[in-house]
């Protein structure tokens, strides 16, 4: 089968064997475990897991791929395929039993970002996670506090996961080469989140508005959140700009606004209520 690769879905088909073969040393698969690729294309990464004898479940979105990937795969028994968007795919639903699912793929870059997201809505259910991704996105997850390139999308995803970007995997690894160059990461669910979050939507909240004009002191970021008073008394320099602010006071500085919101709703409840 000849398959032009489609731009309205991300496709950059994956066919540096070494690569693979870099990719799949990296997983220490084993035989017992329940696999999920998202966006397998031409079946790169699938043909060798499967060759493992792994239980393999892939999420397709490109229903010509998934007519190819039926046929090449129909003598695989152990393979099934969805015929769906993983953005809207409940992968939670795979998990029987109370087992883990290991996830992998080579995620389309204009849905990285969302697709990681939803799936971390069901980490409780997932061992761990491998995803070839643009470079730039994968050193945003995995960087410092003090780095440039630290923010919105390394906070939060810390504290989801224990984050490794494994190796680069350059532009002439895939057709049609992107004009970027890629990296895989390892993502792991932490079993208990690393820090106490009173509320998640309150942490978002506070480090999108910090994020949200990086050359802002939390002192002028966060005005409309919490007073300078509030946030020295938690240690916080509120002269600091976000890049320099940890997960562990991104959480300490969520849960007392999240406390001061509440203190002050209830003030304008009867106390009876509260």
């Amino acid at each position: 089968m000849t398959h032009t690769p489609r731009k309205r879905f991300g496709q950059n088909f994956l066919h540096d064997h070494n690569i693979i073969y870099s990719l799949l040393s990296s997983l220490n698969a084993q035989t017992k475990d329940h696999w999920i690729e998202i966006g397998p294309g031409m079946g790169a990464l699938t043909e060798p897991l499967l060759a493992q004898g792994l239980n393999l479940e892939v999420v397709e979105l490109d229903r010509d791929l998934v007519v190819y990937l039926k046929d090449k795969f129909k003598a695989y028994p152990h393979l099934k395929i969805h015929s769906a968007d993983a953005l809207r795919f409940d992968f939670a639903a795979l998990a029987k039993d109370n087992e883990k699912l290991r996830v992998i793929g080579n995620l389309p870059y204009n849905i990285s970002t969302p697709l990681m997201f939803h799936l971390l809505d069901n980490a409780n259910c997932i061992e761990d996670m491998h995803f070839m991704l643009q470079k730039e996105v994968v050193d945003r997850i995995c960087a410092e506090p003090g780095s440039k390139k630290y923010g919105r999308l390394s906070v939060m995803m810390q504290y989801y996961c224990k984050t490794e970007l494994l190796f680069d995997v350059p532009p002439e690894s895939f057709d049609p080469a992107p004009k970027v160059m890629s990296a895989i990461v390892k993502l792991v669910p932490h079993a208990q989140p690393p820090v106490e979050v009173n509320n998640l939507k309150m942490l978002n909240r506070v480090v999108v508005q910090a994020f949200s004009q990086r050359r802002k002191t939390l002192r002028n970021s966060l005005k409309k959140l919490i007073e300078d008073e509030a946030i020295s008394s938690l240690g916080i320099d509120p002269n600091l700009r976000a890049e320099m602010i940890s997960l562990a006071d991104f959480a300490r500085l969520s849960n007392l606004i999240r406390e001061e919101e509440l203190e002050e709703n209830c003030d304008n409840l009867p106390h009876s209520i509260c």
